[in-house]
């Protein structure tokens, strides 16, 4: 594969941050059992543009992500949603911080089994008293092809229709940031691609920013812009990913055990 799947030419693409790290830290650890699993990151992920994270196993991708999205303390340094420091902030603000503004995507579903897929999308704000904008939820089922499928609960769905109600569920609340953390790893190669396919449109057409961790070059391709870590540090960015370009990438971490 050696095409890209975004579609939208760069200069029409928004400017602002959705998300900044600066040097940021995450020790794990004391003493001689003292874990950097990161070390002095510092990254901006921009609106309405799709980034995949990528590093061979333990270079600290998932840390990453668990701090940007305020699911994991931060040793040193600073995590910022939007105008929001992530530092210092206490749980019930952390809490609604994440409800309000960050939406997340797992390789596991995480979907209720005695809901409907209607229900599982709605959940979060459910949770948050809050009504969903009829007209952008219906844009996003749109958007996730589950217009036919929204009262069938998850046994009555394939895995890459579930993965697509948790898609849904991460966009129907129109959080400011998207991570996804390995979102196609439980599906087969074409329940995959349909995901990534719909996490692309979302930035495409919603103008959903979306951060996705991943060891796939094919899905990184779907991305704007590939971010690699090694030991706990960014050592490439790469603009418009193809597979191919990718995959020479990590290459290199396999043949040094780090960077080339």
């Amino acid at each position: 594969m050696t095409t890209t799947h975004t579609g939208v030419p760069t200069a029409t693409r928004a400017t602002a941050v959705a998300a900044r790290a600066t040097d940021l830290t995450k020790v794990y650890g004391q003493g001689e059992t003292q874990v950097v699993a990161l070390d002095g990151v510092s990254v901006e992920f921009r609106q309405a543009e799709f980034t995949a994270i990528m590093g061979p196993s333990g270079s600290g991708k998932s840390t990453l992500m668990h701090c940007m999205a305020g699911l994991d303390s931060i040793s040193r340094g600073s995590a910022r949603i939007g105008d929001t420091e992530l530092t210092g902030l206490k749980d019930k603000k952390l809490t609604q911080l994440r409800r309000d503004k960050i939406g997340f995507i797992f390789q596991a579903f995480n979907l209720l089994p005695t809901l409907s897929a209607l229900e599982n999308i709605t959940l979060p704000m459910d949770i948050a008293g809050r009504r969903p904008d009829k007209q952008w939820l219906d844009r996003v089922v749109e958007t996730v092809g589950l217009s036919g499928r929204l009262k069938h609960r998850p046994s009555e769905l394939s895995g890459g229709q579930q993965q697509r109600v948790a898609v849904a569920r991460a966009l129907a609340s129109r959080p400011e940031i998207i991570f996804a953390d390995e979102p196609t790893g439980n599906l087969d190669s074409r329940s995959g691609a349909e995901v990534l396919g719909f996490l692309r449109n979302s930035v495409r057409e919603l103008g959903q920013t979306v951060v996705m961790v991943t060891h796939d070059p094919v899905a990184a391709s779907y991305a704007d812009r590939v971010v690699f870590l090694a030991d706990g540090r960014i050592v490439d960015d790469m603009a418009a990913p193809t597979a191919d370009k990718v995959l020479e990438r990590m290459k290199g971490f396999d043949a040094k055990g780090r960077t080339s």
